[in-house]
């Protein structure tokens, strides 16, 4: 147990390493040129000097391998850089931001496993009846309804309901305040871009809850429990509920970390300043420094959750071994 929790943790650096690389290099066969974009923005005119001036200031006129071992050796000292459009250190621009995105991906992802895993497992004890109905069609509406429109339809009926409550409209804060310094501005602004991501990620964790346990329960161990005359609430938690989390667990780690850098929509409609609208705004204006820096975030943060993925399976599941 031990040597797969260890060699599991020393996957994650050449796995970082690799992904650091593949970045890298696909940034820089992106068409385009920052310092033309950034000369260019205001309108004024430029020549060959000034974006090899421009190049200079950036380091983009040295060799692309002393670019990239200084871009290596920037992320083991968690150096990011500066920022070639805004000029701030991109560390500063992330720290900003990260909050914002990371306490809604939180959020979403307590609001999917309170609503989806008791409801899944609920569905598939009472299988085809008209509970199990009602929970798939729940599930089967979260899939077919986009973020963007769930967002803009609790988005009206915010301003409906305060309007006919109080005779004006009350719009969620935008600006963002930590949780321990006003607990309820901080939840009034987060928890609805929360319950819109995490109803769509609660339907499709309540429809893998579901399958899973159907599986687990027709299983002979199951039957064997039964016949041995255990309670059923002990078949359920102890024998049927630990092995179907299984693939439900990995299901959870992959759509958290998608969470991190995927709510560029959803914050969009919700107007939060998050990663999310960091990246949009890093790719519009070719900013390789923060792009990369983004990317790279994104990656660790999907790298550290499939090693914390692995390892509850290993608690889960003592068989589970490193091969």
């Amino acid at each position: 147990m031990y040597r797969y929790v260890v060699q599991r943790i020393l996957l994650v650096v050449p796995t970082l390493l690799g992904a650091a690389a593949l970045v890298f290099l696909l940034m820089r066969l992106i068409p385009g040129d920052i310092c033309v974009t950034r000369l260019g923005s205001g309108g004024g005119t430029f020549d060959e000097r000034a974006v090899a001036a421009c190049h200079a200031e950036l380091g983009l006129d040295r060799p692309v391998f002393l670019q990239f071992l200084d871009f290596v050796w920037g992320l083991f000292r968690f150096d990011f850089g500066t920022s070639m459009w805004s000029g701030k250190p991109v560390s500063y621009e992330i720290a900003a931001r990260f909050p914002i995105s990371l306490e809604i991906a939180i959020l979403a992802t307590v609001v999917a496993i309170v609503i989806a895993i008791p409801l899944g497992t609920i569905s598939a004890l009472k299988q085809n009846s008209a509970v199990d109905v009602v929970v798939r069609t729940v599930a089967i509406a979260g899939l077919a309804t986009p973020s963007f429109w769930l967002g803009i339809l609790i988005i009206l009926l915010i301003l409906n309901v305060s309007q006919a409550a109080f005779g004006s409209p009350w719009m969620p804060p935008i600006d963002y305040v930590p949780l321990w310094k006003d607990p309820v501005r901080n939840l009034s602004m987060a928890i609805w871009p929360a319950i819109t991501v995490g109803y769509r990620y609660a339907a499709v964790t309540m429809r893998m809850t579901r399958s899973t346990m159907l599986e687990v329960l027709r299983e002979d161990y199951i039957r064997t429990a039964r016949a041995k005359g255990l309670i059923e609430r002990i078949v359920i938690n102890r024998h049927a509920l630990k092995n179907a989390l299984l693939p439900v667990v990995t299901l959870i780690g992959i759509e958290s970390a998608f969470l991190i850098g995927g709510l560029v929509v959803t914050e969009q409609v919700f107007n939060l300043n998050g990663i999310g609208r960091l990246f949009v705004q890093a790719v519009q204006n070719q900013d390789y420094t923060l792009t990369q820096a983004l990317v790279m975030l994104v990656v660790a943060v999907f790298v550290f959750t499939n090693t914390f993925v692995d390892l509850v399976y290993a608690w889960l599941d003592p068989r589970i071994r490193f091969a």
